[in-house]
């Protein structure tokens, strides 16, 4: 049975945020997310979510081994991120948004 692994993207109020699951239905999953009923996580309710990777595993339980890396891989779900922001690969902002001065770089980062 076809599974999928999944990390969503949405802008939040306090920066961009991203969400990783597993499911059978990624469409329906996607859905219900944006939906803000019960079906979607906790987490996400309240927010509009778009998929910015998937990837199709063989098993559910390939998926769920799959989820458990990806939520633990922040390089990855933050290079997900800026490509979803409109960065680009290399680490440079885009021409109208200035970089963040280094000293307060370090105060206003978050988790993504």
């Amino acid at each position: 049975m076809t599974a999928y692994v999944y990390v969503l993207g949405c802008h939040g109020p306090h920066g961009y945020r991203t969400y990783v699951g597993w499911t059978l239905d990624l469409e329906r999953r996607l859905a219900e997310h944006n939906s803000g009923g019960a079906a979607g996580a906790k987490s996400t309710r309240g927010r509009s979510w778009s998929l910015i990777y998937a990837e199709r595993l063989a098993t559910r339980n390939e998926a769920m081994s799959r989820e458990w890396h990806l939520k633990r891989d922040r390089r990855l779900r933050r290079e997900l991120a800026r490509t979803a922001q409109g960065f680009s690969h290399g680490g440079s902002a885009p021409c109208d948004r200035p970089e963040p001065a280094a000293s307060t770089w370090r105060a206003t980062r978050r988790r993504v």
